[in-house]
Order: structure tokens, then C-alpha cells, then sequence
């Protein structure tokens, strides 16, 4: 997942306790017997503190992707989560204080060679740095927080996507399982209580993803707010399809009126291809809805390979492989 590779962000009080704290110590075991080894051990000491804070802001700009090159369903996850515009703008300051400390310390490293006094440029330095660090405090905070929040983000790939929607108990995360190679992973999703289900299964060498939603799109959006809207809608980025699973015997506590509203509800909101399947076909209290074309039943296999191969023949062609969008440069 592109947002995994992201460490630790460090505060800056942590930032400049690092840096100082290993400047002071390449001093341990140097003899200071001179103009010439002082200016020496003050340059060592102004370099290694500007190498570490200039090479540590560098890494964090780094480690975050490029949001304009992010898949658009990150990108409006993000969005809603932390605020791209709020993220780019602090990592462009962590950017800025990194190019300033490494420019500045070459300039303080001149006043430092042949100074009588040559601790005194260097604290001066070593003060203006401790400026530099303190300016970005917030964004360095905000970044800690955003790659908190973005690392439980699930791994959703860009691959043709099969999203599996309708009331609880419908048979949604049954069909996930009947229908993937191995046991589906149950990964966090914004907004959600019990994380959305992700499977995948491979067809003529296609790998295929096939994502249940509890807690999303189990519900009328009258019944939403409008963060949670936003959640459902980064869904549709998604190049992807919607199965709604409907129950027609009612056991899954809701009748047959409600799940049809929400089925349509979902088509109206969803820009995309969908196809309405009732499930529970081996049920003696089912009875198929006349609109309905597909009938299922995940206890039993009924109709299973029959659905995947619809599904299949509506889902966009992959081309090409997904690749990880490249990440920052700092430039």
C-alpha cells in the first residue's frame, strides 16, 4: 500500500535533540590544542548537526507520495481524512526548512575557518537552526498524525473491482468468500466499525478484487452524514462495479420493499455498472423477484459461476499491471 513505507514522523524537539546531541558528541576523543582545532572541532560540530536536521527533513518529504500522481481514490480518502491541500503545504515547508538549514550552515561554515572565536558563529548557527525547526513545528506534527491515520488506510488495488452492497445479512461476505482463492483480509476502512473485506480471484490470468462494505453501503444515504457520503463516494474512483445482494426470504431481517429501495438507491448514487442478484436461493421461503435476473445461493454454489462470469464480462480489461505511483523527489 502506497502509504506503508511511511516512518515514524519525529517531532521537532526530537529533531533537534538528535541533531545536538550528535554534534556534541563528535567533540568525545578530539584534542583541542589550538586556533586551528578549534575552528576544526566547532566546523565537525555545525556540519553534523546540519547533515542530520537537512537529511532527516529530506527523508520525510520523501517518504509521502506524490499526490497529484496518487490513484484518485487515495487521493479523495486523503482528502477527507487529513486535506491535501493542508499536507502539501507542510510538506513543502518541511521542503523549505531542509534547503534553508543545508544553505545556511555552508555560510556559517565560512565564518567559522581562521575565527579566533569560532564557538560564537557556530551558536549563532546552531540558534538559527533551532528557529528553522521551530517554525515547521506544526506541520511536522501534522504530518506525524496524517501518516498515522493514512497507514490503516486498506490495500486497494488498482484492478478491476467487484463492490459487493446491500443490507446486513444478505449473504455479502459469503459471496467474498465463496468466489476468492484464499481466506479474504479484513481491512480497516474510514468511517466503518468492522473494516471492509477485501478477496481477490484470478480468471484467464486477470486478477480480479472483490470488496464487501459493512457499515458503508448496507443503509439508505438518508441515514448518512456527509463525511461518511464522502467515504462511499471514493469508492466510485474505484475502476469498478457494484453487485447487490438481495435476500427474498426476508431472513435476513429485512423485507424485500426495503432492500430493493436501497439496491436502487445505490444504482442512483453510483455512476457505475451494477447488477441487482437475489441470494438465498436455496431457501424454501424464497421467492425471486420479477425484475431480477440473477439467483444465487452462497450456501450451496447455486448460480455462482454463472454471476462471476457476468460480473467478469462487465468489469473494465486490465492492460497492465499496477504500479506504485513514484514517490517524492523533494524537488
Amino acid at each position: 500500500m502506497i502509504f506503508e513505507k511511511i516512518k515514524t514522523i519525529p517531532t521537532s524537539e526530537e529533531l533537534l535533540d538528535k541533531a545536538f546531541s550528535r554534534s556534541v558528541r563528535t567533540m568525545a576523543g578530539k584534542t583541542i590544542d589550538g586556533p586551528t582545532s578549534r575552528c576544526e572541532a566547532n566546523e565537525a560540530m555545525l556540519l553534523t548537526a546540519a547533515n542530520i536536521l537537512s537529511d532527516n527533513l529530506s527523508s520525510i518529504n520523501k517518504m509521502f507520495p506524490s499526490f497529484d500522481q496518487i490513484s484518485p481514490f487515495y487521493y479523495d480518502l486523503t482528502d477527507i481524512l487529513v486535506g491535501v491541500d493542508d499536507l502539501k503545504k507542510s510538506l513543502n515547508n518541511v521542503k523549505w526548512a531542509s534547503d534553508k538549514i543545508h544553505t545556511m550552515s555552508r555560510e556559517y561554515i565560512k565564518k567559522i575557518r581562521g575565527n579566533k572565536t569560532p564557538d560564537v558563529p557556530r551558536k549563532e548557527a546552531f540558534g538559527r537552526m533551532s528557529s528553522i525547526i521551530g517554525s515547521i513545528r506544526k506541520d511536522l506534527l501534522l504530518l506525524g498524525e496524517a501518516r498515522n491515520i493514512l497507514k490503516k488506510l486498506p490495500d486497494v488495488r488498482e484492478e478491476p473491482t467487484v463492490i459487493v452492497a446491500g443490507y446486513p445479512n444478505v449473504g455479502k461476505s459469503s459471496f467474498v468468500k465463496s468466489v476468492t482463492n484464499a481466506t479474504p483480509e479484513v481491512a480497516p476502512y474510514p468511517f466503518t466499525t468492522k473494516g471492509i473485506l477485501i478477496g481477490h480471484m484470478e480468471k484467464n490470468g486477470v486478477r480480479y478484487q472483490i470488496i464487501d462494505t459493512p457499515g458503508l453501503l448496507d443503509r439508505p444515504m438518508s441515514e448518512r452524514n456527509e463525511i461518511e457520503l464522502q467515504a462511499i463516494t471514493a469508492l466510485r474512483r474505484l475502476d469498478a462495479i457494484i453487485l447487490l445482494l438481495i435476500d427474498p426470504s426476508e431472513s435476513c431481517g429485512y423485507d424485500i420493499n426495503a432492500q430493493l429501495r436501497l439496491a436502487h438507491e445505490i444504482q442512483n448514487q453510483f455512476a457505475i455498472p451494477s447488477i441487482i442478484v437475489a441470494n438465498k436461493a436455496d431457501r424454501d421461503e424464497f421467492k425471486k423477484p420479477d425484475e431480477i435476473e440473477y439467483t444465487i445461493s452462497t450456501m450451496t454454489g447455486e448460480g455462482i459461476d454463472v454471476l462471476v462470469e457476468k460480473l467478469i464480462a462487465m468489469l473494465p480489461v486490465q492492460e497492465k499491471e499496477f504500479e506504485e505511483p513514484p514517490l517524492r523527489d523533494g524537488f
